[in-house]
């Protein structure tokens, strides 16, 4: 009986873990920020931020971007860029960031077409959210 019960807790973590690829596919795009849980019980909570990251990869490398969305559609990019490279390890995708500055990097959780969750080396995670803007939102609550 215990035999089964592991076979049946491996079967069940491992059909819930997502496939590196498929998270890979999802993570190019626009994404804002919605929250940031630092520990189990101690939740930020971000309202409108006034950037949103735009994430680039291409053949596993490429880069990561502050922008700032502007009324009229447009973007002001920020000076700052990070590299990104990813690479798959095990059963996880792990995003390695380089500036002139500093090297870091994360996991990636979940990397859906709607979702972004990636966790640091301190264990804080991030949730994002595909980013839309102001004006496509307005069009969706009139129809």
């Amino acid at each position: 009986m215990k035999k089964f019960i592991v076979i049946l807790a491996v079967l069940i973590v491992s059909c819930n873990q997502a496939d590196p690829k498929e998270q890979l596919k999802n993570l190019n795009g626009y994404w804002e920020i919605d929250h940031v849980e630092l520990e189990k019980d101690s939740v930020i909570k971000y309202g409108m931020s006034p950037y949103i990251d735009y994430i680039e990869l291409k053949d596993s490398i490429g880069f990561r971007k502050k922008l700032k969305p502007e009324v009229s559609g447009e973007f002001i990019a920020t000076e700052n860029e990070e590299k990104i490279s990813a690479k798959m390890e095990g059963h996880t995708l792990k995003l390695k960031y380089s500036t002139p500055y500093d090297q870091w990097e994360e996991e990636v959780l979940q990397a859906t077409e709607e979702n972004l969750v990636l966790m640091n080396s301190d264990g804080k995670t991030y949730y994002y959210k595909r980013y839309k803007p102001v004006i496509s939102q307005e069009n969706e609550e009139k129809e």
